[in-house]
């Protein structure tokens, strides 16, 4: 299936309850878009939906740069892992620069130009995988959920050290994943995000904005 008919067809308009300004295309419940992932999967390679969700990590992350704009406006951000593109979004409408969202998953880039689109701001999409990447242009790195895995964050955090000591400002959103880092972070900010027992074993997070310390 088309990937943006896909994301049209399985998901609604709705605001994250952190972030209300921002509206985005998410599934109303787990499984049918599980579900329906699963069976475009056995015809054609269709990874898990996680863009499909607004996760804690994130919502605080989009939470923290809506509230201070200063932190991206007039400054090329990256958001990496971009899932449904919440943090792209939040950054655009802080007035960042430019705004470029990695996402390996076409589905999620779909969804990423969809939702940009009904915010009216402009997010260019790169499908593939940045990480090992380091651009000069890049001056704000963000990435939210990404300690879920430990292979995950065991690859993806030596790089985000990599780009602070490189001069970036390396933002990462976390509602306290098992294989977050136990030093080398800064924190920034904290909020209480509301969740989904689907999703969570909670009905609240604490999402958390971390700096990413060079090594």
């Amino acid at each position: 299936m088309d990937p943006a008919l896909f994301v049209r067809l399985n998901t609604t308009v709705a605001a994250p309850p952190l972030v209300p300004e921002i509206r985005l295309r998410l599934a109303t419940e787990v499984t049918p878009i599980w579900q329906a992932s699963e069976e475009s999967l056995a015809r054609g390679g269709v990874p898990p939906p996680f863009w499909a969700f607004a996760w804690a990590g994130g919502q605080a992350l989009a939470r923290y740069l809506l509230d201070r704009p200063e932190t991206v406006a007039g400054r090329f951000l990256l958001d990496f892992g971009s899932g449904s593109g919440l943090v792209a979004i939040a950054a655009a409408k802080a007035r960042a620069r430019s705004v470029l969202a990695a996402e390996i998953d076409y589905f999620a880039a779909a969804a990423i130009a969809a939702n940009a689109a009904l915010n009216d701001v402009v997010v260019e999409v790169m499908a593939r995988d940045a990480i090992d990447v380091v651009d000069p242009r890049w001056q704000v790195v963000a990435a939210g959920d990404v300690c879920y895995e430990r292979d995950m964050a065991n690859h993806v955090i030596p790089w985000l050290r990599a780009l602070a000591g490189a001069g970036c400002l390396v933002l990462l959103g976390d509602p306290g994943r098992a294989y977050l880092p136990t030093e080398g972070l800064l924190r920034l900010a904290s909020y209480t995000v509301p969740t989904s027992r689907e999703l969570e074993d909670s009905d609240t997070r604490d999402g958390v904005v971390w700096q990413v310390l060079p090594p």
